[in-house]
């Protein structure tokens, strides 16, 4: 009998605040075992209120999550390093310890400013974003 090992994902952005840590608890939930998610920014900040509410939505909790820095993962290597930023002209860090290294575009809900409304709509349209691409791109494994 063998021991089937996950395979580990980084997802990175700049603040750790949003994408990235939607992201990692989508992942967690749809393909938990099989992958070990973590996320981390360059300059992260708080975990945005509103992501831990849209994931709310799907019966998905990362309340618990903390935004890390990249510092924190220094030397450690990962299956795949995917970074989910880029949208609206932000430039993605970077992260040298990825044996595959993936890259999706995704808007900053964080840059919408508008009502409580429209805010909450804003991260409902990116979280549903990334849950199709991490359903596409991984769906082989889960």
């Amino acid at each position: 009998m063998s021991v089937q090992t996950k395979k580990t994902v980084l997802f990175i952005c700049n603040h750790n605040s949003a994408r990235s840590q939607m992201a990692e608890g989508l992942l967690r939930s749809l393909c938990g075992e099989q992958y070990e998610a973590c996320s981390a920014g360059s300059n992260p900040r708080d975990v945005n209120p509103y992501a831990v509410k849209v994931l709310a939505e799907l019966g998905m909790d990362i309340s618990h999550h903390r935004s890390k820095s990249l510092l924190e993962f220094e030397g450690v290597k990962f299956d795949y390093v995917v970074t989910v930023c880029g949208g609206g002209g932000d430039t993605c860090p970077f992260f040298p310890g990825g044996k595959i290294y993936l890259h999706e575009d995704f808007d900053d809900p964080v840059a919408v400013d508008g009502t409580d409304s429209e805010r909450t709509e804003a991260f409902r349209k990116i979280r549903d974003e990334i849950k199709t691409w991490i359903q596409e791109s991984f769906r082989w494994e889960c």
